[in-house]
Parts: structure tokens; C-alpha cells; sequence
């Protein structure tokens, strides 16, 4: 079925309910603003985390450059904790992937 911009005349239109799940419009509209936040957090985080991995590039430019290696593991350590301290357990994996997308894969 081609994708339409608009619904037609047959095609009932979806409401705020409808597309947050909601039950009522009132916690649709509060559903609807807080992912409206959601969204520009997402938009600040991405941010960061490609300013990260800029740094980052830098950071392992200079070691390499001064003979030493690509990655600092006692200093990825630090970052998993600080990660884990602060996230719990969810921290480490997110803290993984963080790192894995800032020095790629070892």
C-alpha cells in the first residue's frame, strides 16, 4: 500500500490518543510535550557524543604520535566505573559502546 501524506475521506485520522496511547487527551498532551523533550535530549546527546568522539580522535592522535598506544586502558577502566557509579549496572554497556564508538573496536 503506496504511502499518502494525508489520510483520505475513508481513512479515519489518528488522534493524539490514537498515536501516544494514551487513554486521555490530557495525558496525551502530556505524553506528547515530554517526547517532544525526549527528542531534543536525544538531539543534545547525539551532539555530545560526536563532540566526544572528536576529542577523543585528538586525544589518540597525540599518544600515538608520542610513540604511544591507541587506546589507555586504565583510563577506559576509570571511564566504566565512573559510568557504572553513576548508571549502575546499565552504565558499563553504555559506557562500552561509548567507547567503542570514540577509539572503534580492540
Amino acid at each position: 500500500m503506496p504511502f499518502r501524506d494525508a489520510p483520505s475521506d475513508e481513512e479515519p485520522r489518528m488522534t493524539a490518543t490514537d498515536i501516544t496511547g494514551a487513554r486521555t487527551p490530557e495525558a496525551a498532551g502530556v505524553i506528547a510535550g515530554a517526547r517532544e523533550r525526549i527528542d531534543a535530549l536525544d538531539d543534545r546527546i547525539i551532539g555530545l557524543i560526536q563532540e566526544r568522539v572528536a576529542v577523543s580522535a585528538v586525544v589518540q592522535e597525540a599518544r600515538i604520535a608520542s610513540g604511544g598506544r591507541r587506546v589507555n586502558l586504565s583510563r577506559e577502566m576509570e571511564i566504566l566505573g565512573r559510568y557504572s557509579e553513576a548508571l549502575g549496572r546499565p552504565g558499563t554497556p553504555l559506557a562500552m559502546t561509548l567507547l567503542e564508538l570514540c577509539r572503534g573496536r580492540i
